[in-house]
């Protein structure tokens, strides 16, 4: 299936969304990729990991990159390099879950989480953060909320990409209604606090969350 969706958040940021229906072969057969690429992929045992890692690379290719334009710090944490069609370095994250992958882009800081909202967060969300936030809503509405929040809590850690931070120690939520669509967190960590600006949505049965380090400037 072709690019699923594009969200413009704004002229420097844009996400971009696609629907894995294509078989292993078909992605592979569509996208070049660098020898260490190559092994990586190759070491994945799940085909749906695989799928997920070549959707990713069919969304670079939808903005101009290619996987030789990508490129990771000894953290594991993902960079785009300039190449012929873009000469300045450029912010990326990544994430994909079952049906759909996901890209973010940026010349600011970003960190990006997309999950599929099963039964089973709620059960684990003691284990991330403060359950008084699912209070007085429906097992529905829980699912969401707590699906939100892990993301929030990813989207960060993903941004920031240091060892030791624990989501619930570490990365806190303001409060917010799923209807908002967007919120603010902190990052309390090695006795400094940081401030993220969060934004979410719901795409078919998934949650996509997306976190900026705010501009104390502002």
């Amino acid at each position: 299936m072709p690019l699923h969706l594009v969200i413009n958040h704004d002229w420097s940021t844009k996400i971009l969304i696609w629907k894995i229906s294509e078989s292993y072969t078909q992605l592979f057969s569509e996208i070049e990729l660098n020898q260490k690429s190559q092994t990586r992929l190759q070491s994945m045992k799940s085909e749906m990991h695989q799928r997920g890692f070549l959707a990713v690379r069919k969304l670079l290719q939808e903005v101009g990159y290619s996987d030789f334009d990508l490129v990771y710090t000894t953290e594991g944490k993902p960079n785009l390099k300039p190449n012929n069609c873009h000469t300045e370095p450029v912010e990326v994250s990544i994430s994909h879950s079952h049906d759909f992958a996901s890209i973010i882009i940026s010349d600011k800081p970003v960190g990006i989480d997309l999950e599929i909202q099963k039964e089973k967060i709620v059960k684990i969300a003691p284990k991330f953060m403060d359950i008084c936030r699912l209070e007085n809503l429906s097992h529905k509405d829980q699912i969401k909320k707590a699906t939100v929040i892990w993301g929030i809590k990813e989207a960060i850690f993903k941004l920031k990409n240091q060892k030791g931070i624990s989501f619930p120690n570490h990365i806190f939520e303001n409060e917010f209604q799923i209807s908002d669509h967007k919120t603010k967190a902190e990052l309390r960590f090695q006795n400094k606090i940081e401030n993220f600006e969060i934004h979410f949505q719901e795409i078919q049965n998934y949650m996509l969350v997306y976190a900026f380090l705010e501009n104390k400037n502002k």
